[in-house]
């Protein structure tokens, strides 16, 4: 099996003219073209998350922002503002804006609370939402992959998930279990013959840390049950597997539990390289199923080039996580903090901090600084994901389709934990207390001096650099001058050749030359 594509993947809307589904290890669509999707991650809004707002302990699950509007507006005025905020947060421009940007998918985190009451009953209002936004996508040509982000019980343990007691309830008490088979048997139900919807993707990053180990079992158990509930109602949505450990560990996947079906995996803050991914790879030759990157961003706009290339060159779709948060330099929209926002998230701990009259107005602000039209858009970040011009290409980001193809450094050597398999000369800029892992910008921060790395290059070594399209790069070397290379497209993109040894450090647009 060829682990890298052999089709040239194009940008196109989807298409619902058939279920998108597994054909051996790849995904096609309806009428059986091959795909190669890449989508972005609408977090936050039918499960919101702490750090997206900003916030910290005491405010950082579901229930726990649920609490602090309570507290803050009063019972009447906090449901008004959740109703607006699922009215603003998600709108039709921002499934608008997410398509012309170039994406063919969302990835629709949902919490169990949002769509069934505790009886298991459906909640219309819940699923009213869903509705809506396949109806957008639907219009804008965008497929929904419908995502349980915190399932009845919680499958986490933590603060991701909404559970109750801080507990993957999910694996230790059994009507939790039996309301997350409903939950799944509605949703198959009500979307068995919607062609927007992607498919199902059962649970997200289940049993974390030390649950990986003791729960890995019921997780397997449950995964079979889910798959055999859903598969009696709806013969055709792709069904959707993550790993344990935060999708991350999948020593579970030893067979195939249905032949339409897709394995999912997340990865941050690490070294974007093969080694990485081998576990994964080698899952997708051994059991011949489509594999999927479902969760990734919250970097830097050079580790973002640079792990979405690794993905595609390796014939993996992703998802890029999320399209929007507050005050963000890592999602392509960012929700500018109204006036008297950072007395909101001190109330957390002061709950003097503000008045209800003050929080009052600050959440009305909030919520108009959320449309997408009032964000501030970052395009960088989109760029940056396509391979579409980015405004940053860091040295160490060049292909990773092996020496020959990708690179050609007569002298290099390989750097330990950092894609190591490649001996194409890449260096820290300065030696001297370098980090094991120097990728850990979670918030985008720029790359401290001694997290720099650059690429040593001699006269005649060549890189490549992959790009939906070849555009004119300026290429700067440790010190911030211009390095001397030539510049010229390739068939993948850019090649870069050494015309005197240098220590390459990025590549920028270049507005100097035209090709």
């Amino acid at each position: 099996m060829n682990p890298v594509p052999t089709v040239a993947f194009e940008s196109r809307p989807a298409s619902f003219d058939g279920f998108v589904r597994a054909q051996g290890a790849r995904l096609v669509d309806g009428s059986g073209r091959e795909l190669l999707l890449r989508g972005v991650g609408l977090g936050n809004w039918l499960l919101p998350e702490g750090y997206m707002w900003g916030f910290g302990p005491g405010a950082e699950s579901p229930r726990e922002i649920e609490a602090l509007t309570r507290r803050l507006l009063g019972e009447r005025d906090a449901a008004a503002f959740w109703h607006g905020f699922r009215t603003h947060f998600v709108a039709e421009a921002d499934i608008a804006l997410i398509a012309a940007s170039g994406f063919d998918h969302v990835r629709l985190p949902i919490n169990s609370r949002v769509i069934q009451a505790d009886d298991g009953s459906p909640i219309e209002a819940g699923y009213d939402l869903i509705d809506r936004l396949i109806e957008w996508c639907r219009e804008h040509r965008l497929w929904v992959l419908l995502d349980l982000h915190g399932a009845p019980g919680g499958q986490t343990g933590t603060n991701i998930d909404d559970s109750p007691n801080q507990l993957p309830e999910l694996f230790l008490e059994p009507r939790y279990r039996d309301l997350t088979r409903r939950l799944w048997r509605d949703l198959a139900t009500r979307y068995r013959d919607e062609t927007v919807v992607l498919g199902y993707d059962l649970l997200n990053e289940p049993l974390p840390n030390e649950w990986q180990h003791s729960h890995a079992g019921e997780l397997a158990t449950l995964y079979r049950e889910l798959t055999a509930d859903i598969r009696a109602i709806d013969p055709d949505h792709l069904i959707v597997y993550e790993g344990a450990h935060w999708a991350t560990n999948w020593d579970l996947f030893t067979e195939v539990w249905d032949e339409n079906s897709l394995l999912q995996f997340h990865k941050y803050w690490s070294s974007p390289d093969t080694a990485s991914l081998a576990a994964f790879l080698e899952a997708r030759e051994r059991l011949g199923l489509p594999i999927y990157m479902g969760e990734g961003g919250e970097n830097t706009v050079e580790w973002i080039y640079t792990a979405f290339r690794l993905y595609e060159s390796h014939g993996i779709g992703w998802n890029f996580w999320p399209w929007k948060k507050i005050a963000t330099r890592t999602s392509p929209a960012s929700i500018v903090p109204p006036v008297g926002w950072e007395r909101v998230v001190a109330s957390i701990a002061d709950p003097e901090a503000i008045s209800r009259e003050e929080a009052r107005e600050v959440f009305a602000r909030l919520l108009d600084a959320m449309r997408i039209e009032n964000c501030r858009w970052q395009p960088e970040i989109v760029s940056a994901l396509l391979g579409d011009a980015p405004a940053s290409i860091p040295a160490w980001g060049f292909g990773f389709r092996g020496a020959g193809e990708s690179y050609s450094v007569a002298g290099g050597e390989p750097l330990a934990g950092i894609r190591e398999t490649d001996a194409a000369g890449i260096r820290f800029a300065r030696e001297g207390d370098n980090p094991l892992n120097p990728f850990q910008q979670s918030d985008g921060r720029p790359y401290r001096p001694e997290e720099e790395l650059v690429v040593r290059l001699d006269r005649g070594d060549w890189l490549e650099f992959e790009l939906d399209r070849p555009v004119p790069m300026r290429a700067m070397d440790a010190r911030g001058a211009e390095a001397p290379v030539t510049v010229e497209p390739s068939a993948r993109g850019i090649r870069v050749t050494a015309t005197a040894p240098t220590d390459l450090a990025r590549l920028t647009p270049d507005p100097r030359t035209t090709w």
